[in-house]
């Protein structure tokens, strides 16, 4: 008898443990099942807050299907202590997995307020954007001048509230100067710089945090140009007559200064490559208009005839080769196109009209396309 009540009771539990088993893989595959949402939501969680708070909300909300399986999961997955407080973007169909590693990842927030400083060639500027949940897109609340304008309400609000996010997005063909002054001009940031080197910084978009330093924000941009110039060093074309990494970021900031066009990088490359190999003077006034500003905002004039025969160590109607130095923070693509230009004769180029330039090989050739744009601009002046 004691032998058949033990046999039951081994094939009890082995049925029990048969049944836990499978209600342990639904409950996983239901954790990692796409889940009920149809649109992004945006999920607060505040402050103190806890999973068994957080599941509800999302239950609330339609983004997942049981609040228990969903804390179950947390607890299983040893996730439900890391829970940050933030605002937190739930992409539509996101599994209950996810959403768990999207509210306990950590860092700035992903949806909710932002703040983007941005540095531009020609002014700098402060955006307060809001994230609509539905597209996911950000949508512009303001927009300032923090040199000349008077502070917004709205940043006044959004800088007070903690899960506010930061961002400083430097443009492409910016100074060090520029960047430098942008920065000291940002209150959420801390602590004192130096003019970095001309061009050694890369222009991106950086995600930053109140009480982060000036330095080491700085140090980022620095960091993320010295990989992308090695990068274009070491790919660069055999064909190219430049001796050093030095002179590709110099060349490349060039560029970076004379078109914004992206597809014509490559062409105003060939050109300045050409003259290099001929040993022609580069002759472009980006060079000697930094000579003039050193770099300290924008000339905002056109140059004047004694200005283009001034000797500076940047005015490349005077010098022969390349300057001293970069003229601007060049991106990505000027540094691939100074590494790899097109294969061309050209050896001229003036604008066009349509915000490109008319490339040229020979001086005949130049002078006609210079008449061109003369007679455009004589138009313009007239309308």
């Amino acid at each position: 008898m004691w032998r058949a009540i033990a046999s039951n009771a081994i094939t009890l539990l082995i049925v029990t443990l048969f049944l836990l088993g499978g209600v342990i893989l639904f409950g996983q595959s239901q954790y990692r099942a796409e889940g009920p949402l149809e649109e992004a939501i945006c999920l607060r969680v505040e402050r103190g807050s806890n999973m068994s708070r957080v599941s509800t909300n999302l239950e609330n909300q339609g983004a997942i299907r049981s609040g228990t399986l969903f804390r179950l999961g947390a607890e299983y997955s040893d996730k439900s202590s890391s829970l940050k407080a933030g605002s937190f973007l739930i992409p539509a169909g996101a599994t209950m997995e996810e959403i768990t590693e999207i509210v306990t990842q950590g860092g700035a927030s992903t949806c909710g307020t932002e703040v983007v400083y941005r540095v531009g060639v020609t002014r700098q500027s402060v955006q307060v954007r809001e994230l609509d949940p539905v597209t996911t897109k950000f949508v512009e609340v303001a927009s300032f001048n923090p040199k000349e304008d008077e502070v917004p309400t709205s940043y006044t609000e959004v800088r007070s509230q903690p899960d506010t996010r930061y961002r400083i997005s430097v443009a492409e063909g910016v100074t060090s100067w520029q960047v430098m002054d942008a920065l000291n001009g940002i209150d959420l940031l801390t602590g004192a710089i130096e003019r970095p080197e001309e061009g050694t910084l890369a222009p991106d978009s950086y995600e930053v945090r109140a009480g982060d330093t000036r330095a080491s924000v700085i140090k980022r941009m620095a960091d993320a140009q010295e990989v992308l110039l090695a990068a274009a060093w070491e790919g660069r074309s055999q064909d190219v007559p430049l001796q050093s990494a030095q002179d590709l970021l110099i060349l490349a900031s060039i560029i970076e200064k004379e078109t914004g066009v992206p597809e014509e990088r490559r062409q105003v490359a060939s050109v300045f490559v050409n003259r290099l190999k001929r040993g022609m003077r580069l002759q472009t006034d980006p060079t000697v208009i930094y000579g003039i500003t050193k770099g300290e905002g924008v000339l905002g004039r056109g140059l004047r005839q004694s200005e283009l025969r001034r000797e500076t160590p940047w005015n490349t109607y005077v010098i022969t080769g390349l300057p001293p130095t970069p003229i601007a923070n060049p991106g990505k693509a000027s540094l691939e196109a100074a590494a790899n230009p097109d294969d061309t004769n050209f050896v001229f180029f003036v604008a066009d009209g349509t915000g490109g330039h008319a490339f040229a090989e020979t001086l005949a050739e130049h002078n006609r396309n210079v008449a061109k744009w003369r007679q455009i601009e004589a138009e313009r002046a007239n309308q």
